[in-house]
């Protein structure tokens, strides 16, 4: 990979999406897979271990990390996903439902599946907060289909020489739409001063 970023060229638009939004979207998951609940949650790091891990409070069911990525130090490096933190092997005999943020190409949530049902599950499914329309056919759960450029509220921001700052995978974003990438797109919220530090 030369690039460090993925191509957004495809996108159109903006769709901002709030933790209230991400509350509300993992709400309409959570009642949707509890008419055939899971017995195993299997959240893909980063980003689908924030929906992962809401659903396994919603639905009371436990939560595991796993990692298959094309990231390193978050940026992209690999073409293909690859595999850095594998499922448990409690998934033999279980009902898993495996958690990614979005769905693209589908890519990661097959070759999750894939594995996991090489493993011994008994059913697996596959639920994001968001499928693009290209990638919509591989999820059995999903939040929101756009294609839209979805911002979410978690990796929005980073610190760069001690200020939080647009990540720079966002403007590179909206540099392919045109769109000038500002400080009314960040969350607008201001660190707390800390109880105790160092």
């Amino acid at each position: 990979m030369t690039q460090p970023f993925y191509n957004y060229g495809s996108r159109d638009g903006i769709k901002n999406i709030t933790w209230n939004d991400f509350f509300g979207l993992c709400k309409g998951l959570a009642l949707a897979v509890s008419a055939d609940p899971p017995e195993m949650i299997l959240g893909i790091i980063r980003g689908g271990l924030y929906p992962a891990a809401l659903l396994s409070h919603f639905l009371r069911v436990d939560v595991y990390a796993i990692r298959l990525t094309r990231r390193q130090h978050d940026r992209v490096v690999y073409d293909e996903p690859q595999w850095i933190v594998r499922p448990p092997d409690d998934v033999k005999g279980k009902k898993v439902l495996i958690v990614d943020e979005i769905c693209s190409e589908g890519k990661t949530l097959l070759l999750a599946r894939e594995e996991v049902l090489k493993m011994g599950a008994k059913d697996v499914k596959g639920a994001v907060m968001y499928a693009h329309t290209w990638g919509q056919h591989v999820p059995d759960y999903i939040g929101l289909i756009s294609d839209e450029l979805i911002m979410n509220p978690w990796d929005r921001e980073i610190v760069e020489d001690g200020n939080f700052v647009l990540h720079p995978e966002y403007v590179h974003a909206l540099g392919q739409q045109g769109i000038p990438a500002d400080d009314s797109l960040r969350i607008g919220v201001e660190a707390y001063p800390l109880a105790k530090k160092p």
